[in-house]
């Protein structure tokens, strides 16, 4: 996402600036008033959106950005408020697939010419869309210029995605979720030059059985407490859809599969998910 949310005030001279550069349209002949209004569409920092303004992220930090979620070219790249399209443009010249949900139908036809312009029209799209119930189902990588408050609200979208899907976030974090690696833009970078990555952790919470015993987990985001046959779990831990903790004195890995644990070490092991 390439934005950020300012507090917008118009003085009393500002807003008698908009007034009187509104009137002088008007009175304009109306070939020359048409003219005016055919101006093409340039964004600007700063401008207005639905949930916030529009601020650019700085090329530096596209980059920064799109190593940080290690983006290949068999991902799918989804920007939620895309904005001018940079960061799908970005992860297009990369051979990736990138589609951008944008609110400003403006910023939509302005980003689909900047793609054709780039040449990966034909793996980077865009349409107008609420971020908030936007499908993501497809993304692999979800790089966002977001203030945590939108983050947090797309939360629970995040957690529904597949297990291993990276968000790559730009200046700002998710709240109470423990990111998995972050990176700094280097050289000149004065702005939005730290980027926070997070792993899509598997749901592993709730009652497994495990043989005659139980598997009880509290999961949240990517750590986890509990027990195994009622001895205490410690140190528990989701990467994508791998599992590992210790009970007991042993450690134990595993990787989460739906309604059933694989356990690898310390031998193989079964759990499946009570009632599944």
């Amino acid at each position: 996402m390439l934005a950020t949310r300012l507090n917008l005030m118009f003085s009393p001279v500002a807003t008698a600036a908009v007034c009187a550069f509104a009137i002088s349209i008007a009175a304009l002949p109306e070939g020359a008033r048409a003219q005016a209004q055919a101006e093409p569409f340039e964004p600007y920092s700063g401008q207005p959106g639905k949930d916030v303004v529009w601020v650019p992220t700085p090329d530096g930090t596209v980059e920064v950005t799109l190593n940080l979620a290690g983006l290949t070219p068999q991902d799918y790249v989804i920007d939620l408020g895309s904005g001018d399209g940079r960061m799908v443009i970005a992860a297009a010249k990369r051979g990736a697939r990138g589609h951008g949900v944008e609110f400003n139908p403006q910023m939509v036809t302005f980003a689909t010419a900047r793609a054709k312009e780039a040449g990966v029209s034909d793996r980077a799209t865009f349409i107008e869309g609420d971020m908030y119930v936007a499908d993501i189902s497809k993304a692999t990588v979800l790089p966002l210029f977001l203030l945590t408050q939108n983050l947090d609200r797309l939360v629970p979208n995040f957690l529904a995605l597949r297990p291993g899907t990276r968000i790559a976030a730009v200046g700002y974090t998710i709240s109470e979720w423990e990111y998995d690696e972050k990176a700094t833009v280097g050289g000149s970078c004065n702005a939005w030059c730290t980027v926070y990555k997070y792993i899509v952790p598997a749901n592993a919470n709730g009652a497994w059985k495990v043989g005659d015993g139980d598997l009880v987990i509290q999961q949240r985001f990517q750590k986890f407490t509990g027990t195994l046959r009622g001895t205490p779990i410690e140190n528990g831990r989701l990467h994508g859809d791998e599992i590992s903790f210790s009970a007991g004195g042993v450690d134990y890995y595993g990787t989460v599969a739906g309604s059933e644990i694989r356990g690898a070490r310390p031998n193989a092991w079964r759990a499946a998910r009570a009632g599944g």
